[in-house]
């Protein structure tokens, strides 16, 4: 009898175990989504120089939004693509008027960014990659020396590039560590009655250095 219980256990065992590892799933696969914090920095271009000792040649500050994408793992590699709405706090210091890397005085609006990752598994639970896409942000105009922002506002349209890990905490959680820069060369003018300038050329730089926290389905 007791024979037969060891014999009874062990053989279920053997069936629970492949049945727990197709729980866990494969990590990297499916929709995603996640929530963004970190460090923003908008200024002057590479090809402007406005060092003059008046004007802002930055502004920085915290940055924090959500994201969303669609990941496919191919094995050894993963390919996706993703989404994200970002805001910043970063805004012009300086309470005069003079010209700040080409704006003014101005605050950091929204950010979205729609784009595609592509990356190669450092472990089964380790993602490199790299990413590339689309942003259009916007710079808030302040009014006059406050922090308050006006009904104008800068659209600038550009493109974006990065890399980051991410690691799988489980099946559904993960975390991303993320540098990104961001080159913005076309931007409108939108006044406070809705009506826009013609597209203009502008050399304006965007580098953010995030961590993202998220759930996989």
């Amino acid at each position: 009898m007791r024979k037969l219980m060891v014999a009874t256990l062990l053989a279920g065992a053997t069936v629970a175990t492949p049945a727990l590892a197709q729980d866990v799933g494969p990590t990297f696969t499916g929709p995603r989504v996640e929530a963004i914090l970190g460090y923003d920095r908008t200024g002057a271009g590479s090809d402007v120089d406005n060092d003059n000792g008046n004007d802002d040649q930055k502004i920085d500050g915290l940055l924090y939004g959500v994201g969303a994408g669609y990941d496919v793992n191919l094995g050894s590699a993963v390919v996706g693509v993703e989404g994200e709405w970002t805001n910043s706090t970063s805004k012009s210091s300086r309470r005069d008027y003079t010209d700040q890397f080409g704006f003014g005085r101005v605050k950091q609006g929204r950010d979205l960014y729609v784009g595609a990752r592509a990356g190669i598994l450092a472990d089964p639970a380790t993602l490199v990659y790299v990413k590339g896409g689309y942003t259009n942000t916007k710079l808030n105009v302040l009014a006059g020396n406050t922090n308050e922002s006006t009904d104008e506002a800068f659209k600038l349209n550009g493109w974006r590039i990065g890399a980051g890990v991410e690691r799988a905490i489980n099946a559904n959680t993960f975390a991303k560590v993320e540098y990104r820069y961001s080159k913005y060369e076309d931007a409108k003018l939108r006044f406070a009655d809705g009506a826009t300038t013609s597209e203009f050329g502008i050399d304006t730089d965007r580098h953010q250095v995030v961590g993202s926290v998220g759930w996989r389905f």
